[in-house]
């Protein structure tokens, strides 16, 4: 059985406000438990809306584990951002963080759930994707 700290894909949720972030960290808790990894990095260090490179960076380290980091940014500057802290990154952290394009609270929930069953990077990368274009009302 997985557990929290087992080898599982690390989910960091970026964006340009703190409070989003962290609802969207609070709901998935309540969905998955805390076996997966999930962190914010979001707003900039006064406060303000905006992204943090360095943070992105502290918090991809923080969560790694050999398995992976899946970094979910919510807009165009977030991904800017997500990418210099990416390539920042020495190896082996460097090759196993993705990026996932996709909504970014859909696709951070289905992510996280991927992450829960011990998923592989690919297939947590995978699962957020896939929700773009997801029907809510059918």
């Amino acid at each position: 059985m997985l557990e929290w700290g087992d080898a599982l894909v690390g989910i960091i949720l970026v964006s340009h406000s703190k409070k989003m972030a962290e609802g969207a960290k609070e709901i998935i808790t309540q969905v998955i438990g805390d076996k997966v990894k999930i962190e914010v990095a979001a707003g900039t260090s006064d406060n303000r809306l905006g992204t943090d490179v360095f943070l992105i960076e502290q918090k991809v380290l923080e969560v790694f584990d050999g398995d992976g980091v899946l970094i979910i940014p919510d807009l165009g500057s977030a991904v800017m951002s997500a990418e210099m802290a990416i390539e920042s990154l020495e190896e082996p952290v460097r090759s196993k963080t993705h990026l996932a394009d996709s909504p970014f609270f859909e696709g951070a929930i289905a992510a996280s759930m991927e992450a829960s069953f011990g998923k592989s990077l690919e297939e947590v990368k995978k699962a957020a994707e896939n929700t773009r274009g997801m029907n809510k009302i059918a």
